[in-house]
């Protein structure tokens, strides 16, 4: 009888002792999930903190780009401002050694002038571009063959004031799906007589079954102002020959 009871009161220890573990296991559980809950917490905050800071950073730099920079003047007015100071003087010629003082205009903005657009192939004649076409037009402006080597050759003059990042950019589509969309830098250029001539790097034309056909485009010359001095959507082909 004793046997059986002891028995017993072991097994309720046991049972007890199991149901005190489960019990702190379930706490040390509640703890840690405490602990990640508030790590969380932190870490949103701190991302929202961080949220913050850069959205004050940004309208500060959106702040800062909106502020007046005062009166522009058109290089005509710089050259003869302080011109009695003879020092000064020799610096602004100093620094603008490439200006043709003749080709300087009253106007604060740059005239930029594209004399000539115009694609070179190796024996062949250029294809140049024409200044307008009409919006409408369909036809094919031009065909090359495809595989060919061509470069680009810009013409163009510059007047007025100093024209900074002049680019060239070409958008492409086949099918209605853009295949291809350049820019390329020109550079900054100062105001002359004599015309601008940049020849970009020589490229070759894609070639194969899926490459030949129609496509349509649009390349234009901007500054970084976003000025436009040229503008011109065609239609051109890829095919297999030359026509």
């Amino acid at each position: 009888m004793s046997a059986i009871a002891g028995a017993i009161s072991a097994s309720q220890d046991i049972s007890f002792s199991s149901e005190m573990e489960k019990k702190e296991e379930q706490k040390k559980k509640n703890n840690n999930m405490n602990d990640e809950e508030a790590e969380e917490n932190g870490n949103n905050r701190d991302n929202d903190d961080k949220d913050e800071k850069e959205e004050e950073d940004h309208t500060k730099l959106k702040s800062d780009k909106e502020l007046d920079l005062g009166p522009q003047f058109s290089l005509k007015e710089q050259l003869e401002k302080d011109k009695d100071d003879e020092s000064l003087r020799k610096w602004k010629e100093q620094l603008l050694g490439t200006v043709d003082f003749s080709a300087v205009g009253e106007s604060k903005d740059p005239k930029v002038q594209i004399l000539s657009l115009s694609i070179q192939c190796p024996g062949r004649p250029d294809i140049v571009f024409p200044s307008q076409i009409a919006s409408n037009a369909k036809a094919s402006l031009f065909t090359l063959k495809e595989g060919t080597r061509y470069r680009l050759k810009i013409c163009f003059t510059v007047s007025n004031n100093i024209v900074s990042g002049l680019a060239y950019t070409n958008t492409v589509w086949k099918t209605g799906i853009r295949v291809d969309n350049s820019k390329v830098m020109l550079g900054t250029f100062s105001p002359q007589k004599e015309a601008y001539t940049y020849e970009l790097e020589e490229d070759t034309m894609p070639s194969g079954m899926f490459v030949r056909g129609w496509y349509s485009a649009r390349t234009k010359v901007v500054d970084d102002d976003g000025k436009c001095y040229f503008d011109l959507s065609y239609c051109f082909q890829i095919q297999k020959k030359w026509p």
